[in-house]
């Protein structure tokens, strides 16, 4: 498996022909970013970081992270409906971390108030990597789910041609025939339309709630064409317009410059950062209203470190799906090891374990958006600061994933050519679609695939390490 394509890999020449090819191919797919230069602005733009080559993925545990997409649809979904486990498994982690705190009490407040909202979107990416093990034999394990915000279901819809040509420009056209179809932005409009459809008003907007900064628009724009192409309004707008210019009428009815908004699809709101006081009552007066929100704020909060923990739990499955023994068992089946830090013996032990083999374990915050997790020598030091102090509970531990290395081509602009050493990481699109209590939608959407060098432990495409990929299933 790790060694594909090592005859292309020993090839300069063909290799340097088709990088050249790769890039222009890219372009012409769209598979592109804003630069960083001009995040805000279309004019310069050039192709998103991909690999040159598909990367292989054992088809078992391909089919296997499909086959489980509809079971974390309803999981999440039940976890979101659930207000005593969200209160209870979160109760520590509110104490210490104030991000999480603020959201779960505007989750308190509005179901205080009584939720407006009828019809739940969820569109989520589970991500995973293939870990392989002790005896070498591979396993799928969950890194995470993404309830918020999961982005490159656009761009990765784009990719598979670009690599398919890339095989052929190699000689390698039946190789290029393996490759999957993918278009998860399909995938994820028809959840949109589902849900706008159901609000039932044929004026109503999908508005995408997005940053200040929008180096990704091309991967929201594969998106929102889907929904312009079904007839179906789309307007962008930041938490700031909300705040000037959102108003809610006596039914809840959200208004945003006198457009009535069916779907609040969010592109933003998942880090700590993206918030000042305006932008939290914002973020209020969306969760207030009748309109769709994508996710809503419960759904965001199963999403969070501390629900994956405590999932791994014994039993915790059995009571969020009832009656639902298979589903629990596939779950089940992708959890790496998840420990608590909780303050009590069994934090104190996980921890104690942690400083002393710190290669063992990763320290995961309540963040979402790549790049925060910590290893080895910083996870021991920031552990031995914390160990004794109620703040190791907003952190979770996990074992770490050992995946199977395999060399490849990163392209990314004004970078040289060079083989690396790399690791890949799948996610499964989810979409599901509840009214009242009845699923009238539950999905996979379709793949990602994110390959990066194995020397960088942590963060996705958006925040600058992995690059774009597509599965060569085998």
């Amino acid at each position: 498996m790790a060694a594909l394509w090592a005859d292309v890999l020993r090839d300069e020449a063909a290799v340097a022909e088709a990088a050249a090819v790769a890039v222009d191919a890219a372009l012409l797919q769209g598979v592109l970013m804003r630069t960083e230069g001009e995040p805000n602005a279309s004019h310069a733009v050039n192709y998103a970081p991909f690999t040159l080559l598909p990367s292989a993925v054992p088809s078992a545990l391909f089919e296997q992270a499909y086959a489980v997409q509809q079971d974390f649809n309803l999981l999440v979904d039940a976890i979101s409906q659930n207000k005593e486990f969200l209160e209870q498994t979160l109760a520590s982690t509110i104490k210490v971390d104030d991000f999480t705190a603020r959201l779960f009490r505007i989750h308190m407040q509005v179901l205080e108030e009584g939720l407006a909202q009828s019809v739940f979107l969820g569109i989520n990416r589970s991500d995973y990597m293939c870990d392989c093990g002790v005896d070498g034999t591979p396993a799928l394990k969950q890194i995470e789910i993404n309830t918020i915000a999961a982005s490159f279901g656009g761009l990765t819809s784009r990719t598979a041609a670009v690599h398919g040509l890339v095989l052929k420009v190699l000689g390698k056209s039946k190789e290029a025939s393996h490759l999957l179809p993918n278009n998860p932005s399909k995938g994820l409009a028809l959840g949109i339309e589902k849900a706008w459809e159901l609000y039932g008003s044929q004026n109503a907007v999908v508005m995408f709630l997005v940053e200040e900064v929008q180096r990704n628009i091309f991967d929201q724009r594969c998106v929102e064409n889907e929904l312009w192409n079904r007839n179906i309004r789309v307007i962008r707008k930041r938490f700031r317009d909300v705040f000037e210019k959102g108003s809610l009428d006596d039914a809840r009815r959200l208004y945003i410059d006198g457009q009535e908004v069916a779907v609040v699809y969010y592109r933003e709101g998942y880090v700590p950062s993206n918030y000042n006081q305006q932008n939290w009552e914002a973020r209020l007066l969306l969760e207030r209203s009748r309109a769709v929100k994508c996710p809503d704020i419960a759904t965001q909060l199963a999403g969070t470190k501390k629900v994956q923990q405590e999932l791994s739990r014994p039993g915790t499955l059995e009571r969020l799906l009832p009656g639902r023994p298979e589903a629990v068992a596939r779950i089940r089946e992708t959890f790496a090891g998840l420990y608590s830090l909780d303050m009590g013996k069994e934090g104190d032990k996980i921890a104690a374990a942690a400083i002393a083999d710190p290669d063992r374990f990763v320290l995961k915050p309540q963040r979402e958006g790549g790049g925060n997790n910590l290893y080895g020598e910083e996870l021991r030091k920031v552990l031995e600061n914390i160990r004794d102090s109620p703040e190791r509970t907003s952190y979770i531990l996990m074992d770490k994933i050992k995946p199977q290395p395999a060399m490849n081509y990163l392209l990314r602009a004004h970078s040289p050519l060079q083989v690396t050493e790399c690791i890949s990481e799948l996610g499964i699109f989810g979409v599901y679609v509840r009214q009242g209590k009845e699923m009238v939608m539950n999905k996979a959407a379709g793949h990602l695939l994110r390959t990066k060098a194995i020397e960088h432990a942590d963060g996705g495409v958006a925040a600058g390490v992995a690059v774009l990929d597509t599965p060569y299933v085998v």
